[in-house]
């Protein structure tokens, strides 16, 4: 297998800002051709409810249903999954649940109010989402830890009804996901994809139950369900590759940075791994162990193409020069692999998740650290945040006046109403004023 080259950027250049730009560049053009089949797939499922998702998924599935209740999975079938794992998976499995649900525990918002003088009660009420539709991948792509990550927030969140949708190729399933399933509180589990699932939570059918908001990664037919159905329905996040930004001073081992950019970049082609140094030897380094370690990795092709096409090595003139670059970049994921992580991080502004010092490898986050795996990508940390416990919690305004509330808002909404031309808003305030 021969050597890879990965593109070498340095922040000093005149045309870094350019070179930086076209990096990041990911041509996420909608495909008008799936954009169209999607928004069939959609309207038929809206009109014809259970026969279409059956239609859907006997096709694309290689299934035989002939009625709805068969893609159901009964809480027994849960149960049985959890109870068959071997018992090294099953710790694992409930080490990983419990330190994220232990994480989600600390993020939930909770109801306040406050008395002004005149005894007006101003406030806000929070109450969970009444269902909640999780999007689980199935067949080749069976991913247990996802379900933990969508499932257990909306749990701790009070959410009152989860309902997990999840493929069965030729009616397979996975034993892992159902397991998760179980120990996450799941309600209710459909063995069901693609664009159809994500329909039929959103619109509902005879038997599947409408929901207030869908969550979970899927392929380009699933993100492209969940975008089109967003305003009906609430969304997570339409979610682009993997990303990870390491920024390293030279005193990790190289293998371990090499392997930490392999992390990412064994998701897909696209996935993007990028290494941020001041030290240019040190970046020969970890080229050197890429090289060496490549061909005993089991993705290695995938691997391969990910970082000779999307991957770089920066070089920078110090820390707070890598600081500004990550920022702009605004990672999923960034590991901050530095002898001093938090006087780094306090420089940091834009990433999903921050990864800090030489011994926390990113993997950890994407399975049992606590902190949800749920990022944003492709430079959206700039505004968006990591999936949470408040992502399935709503806010409403409190407003109770008292008399002599009523009396004094009652002026200064009337003197701005009618500022307005809105004369009714005016004189309802009005009618309270003494």
């Amino acid at each position: 297998m021969s050597d890879i080259t990965i593109l070498k950027l340095d922040a000093a250049s005149p045309d870094f800002e350019l070179q930086l730009k076209n990096l990041l560049a990911f041509d996420e053009t909608d495909d008008l051709e799936i954009h169209q089949r999607v928004l069939a797939i959609i309207a038929d499922v809206r009109k014809n409810g259970d026969k279409a998702v059956i239609d859907y998924t006997n096709r694309f599935d290689h299934r035989a249903v002939t009625q709805a209740s068969e893609l159901e999975l009964s809480p027994e079938i849960l149960k049985s999954a959890w109870n068959g794992l071997p018992a090294e998976q099953a710790q694992a499995l409930q080490t990983a649940a419990d330190r994220v649900r232990a994480y989600a525990e600390h993020q939930k918002m909770e109801s306040w109010q406050y008395t002004e003088a005149d005894g007006t009660v101003l406030g806000q009420k929070i109450t969970p989402l009444d269902r909640v539709g999780l999007y689980v991948p199935g067949g080749k792509a069976a991913y247990p830890s996802s379900v933990l990550m969508n499932a257990i927030p909306a749990k701790v969140a009070g959410v009152g009804e989860l309902i997990m949708v999840v493929p069965a190729p030729h009616g397979e399933t996975n034993q892992l996901v159902l397991a998760a399933a179980y120990l996450a509180g799941v309600d209710r589990v459909f063995t069901m994809g693609g664009a159809q699932a994500v329909a039929a939570l959103a619109y509902g059918t005879e038997t599947i139950p409408a929901v207030a908001k869908i969550v979970g990664p899927g392929n380009i037919y699933v993100a492209t369900a969940k975008k089109l159905v967003f305003g009906q329905v609430g969304i997570d996040m339409i979610a682009g590759p993997s990303e990870i930004l390491i920024i390293c001073d030279g005193k990790t081992n190289p293998d371990w940075i090499a392997m930490d950019l392999f992390s990412q970049a064994e998701h897909d082609e696209n996935a993007q791994s990028i290494l941020i140094s001041t030290n240019a030897a040190y970046m020969d380094a970890v080229e050197q162990s890429i090289n060496r370690l490549l061909p005993t990795m089991e993705r290695a092709e995938i691997i391969r193409t990910s970082l000779t096409t999307r991957g770089a090595l920066i070089k920078v003139e110090d820390l707070n020069a890598a600081a500004d670059v990550a920022n702009i970049i605004a990672p999923e994921h960034l590991e901050l692999s530095v002898e001093d992580p938090e006087a780094l991080c306090k420089n940091i502004r834009h990433a999903g998740a921050i990864f800090m010092g030489l011994y926390t490898a990113e993997a950890l986050g994407d399975y049992c650290a606590g902190p949800n795996h749920v990022l944003p990508t492709s430079s959206t940390a700039r505004f968006s945040s990591p999936l949470g416990v408040y992502d399935f919690q709503k806010r409403s305004s409190l407003i109770n006046c008292s008399e002599v509330g009523a009396d004094t808002l009652g002026k200064t909404a009337s003197i701005l109403a009618r500022g307005e031309s809105l004369t009714a808003h005016a004189r309802s305030a009005e009618f309270r004023i003494k």
